[in-house]
């Protein structure tokens, strides 16, 4: 994927999502091309769970969302839809920016498997995660 392309690419996928549960959760997508894919999230107070930390769904959901992202960007024209996906949270969030990198591991026929990190805005490893992605037949 070249630089324009992938920029292109990236302000469509962009835009589709700003209405989503992407869009919803306030997701931000900084980087992509066919190797790496950089998501963003301006943490706030209803991001937070009882004690005052990052909720682990938030967690899964940027973690997920950017992995998704760079398995659709190995498999430009395909849909993939997440079959497996195993988290690790390692440190607590609050308030602040966090940014998460999500790259391929693997491909085969059907599967793409992928890793992401999850790290505040001082750089902790805040969660990491794997996942395996199914490549599914687009419905007419």
């Amino acid at each position: 994927m070249d630089t324009a392309n992938g920029r292109s690419r990236m302000e469509h996928l962009s835009e589709i999502a700003r209405n989503t549960f992407w869009g919803y959760v306030g997701c931000e997508l900084e980087f992509m091309d066919e190797k790496k894919v950089i998501v963003t999230l301006d943490v706030r107070e209803h991001h937070l769970n009882l004690i005052g930390i990052l909720h682990g769904g938030v967690h899964t959901t940027l973690l997920d969302s950017a992995m998704g992202i760079i398995a659709m960007a190995a498999r430009p024209g395909e849909d993939v839809v997440t079959s497996s996906m195993n988290v690790h949270f390692t440190s607590p969030v609050r308030i602040g920016k966090v940014t998460v990198i999500a790259e391929i591991l693997h491909t085969s026929g059907k599967t793409i498997t992928t890793q992401g990190t999850l790290r505040s805005a001082d750089d902790t490893l805040c969660a990491l995660a794997t996942a395996s992605f199914r490549i599914i037949e687009k419905k007419a």
